[in-house]
């Protein structure tokens, strides 16, 4: 997003926002990834509504920002401010939770209990065998 704003080609501009989509839809697979494999099912619904206020005040707040930002600078520095903030947000993340970047689902505690309790609850199922 941040390249998108130097370009004053639409076509240039349309393919940066390809690629802003295709890491958006990585990013989304990473994080459902995660989700699944290592949030316990009692915590799914309060987490859920996490992740919704986070999905729809995020992008509210983005828009106000994006909307003060060309006011004063102009809709390409808009653009590339938002890229460049993103930037710094995710280092900052990165920065403050590092666990993240080691993540590794074969020694994370959370994803061992999840496994064993799927294991567990497969050998009580009963069997469908008529």
């Amino acid at each position: 997003m941040a390249a998108a704003g130097l370009f004053p080609q639409v076509w240039a501009v349309l393919a940066c926002l390809v690629v802003a989509g295709g890491f958006d839809e990585v990013s989304a697979l990473f994080r459902s990834v995660l989700w699944n494999a290592s949030i316990p099912d009692e915590l799914r619904g309060r987490l859920a509504g996490v992740e919704l206020l986070s999905y729809s005040m995020g992008p509210t707040g983005a828009r106000v920002r994006a909307g003060w930002t060309a006011s004063a600078l102009g809709v390409r520095a808009s653009v590339t401010a938002g890229g460049l903030a993103c930037v710094a947000a995710v280092g900052a993340l990165a920065l403050a939770v590092p666990s993240l970047l080691r993540f590794d689902d074969r020694s994370d505690p959370h994803v061992r209990a999840k496994r064993a309790a799927a294991v567990a609850d497969l050998r009580e199922a009963p069997t469908g065998g008529g």
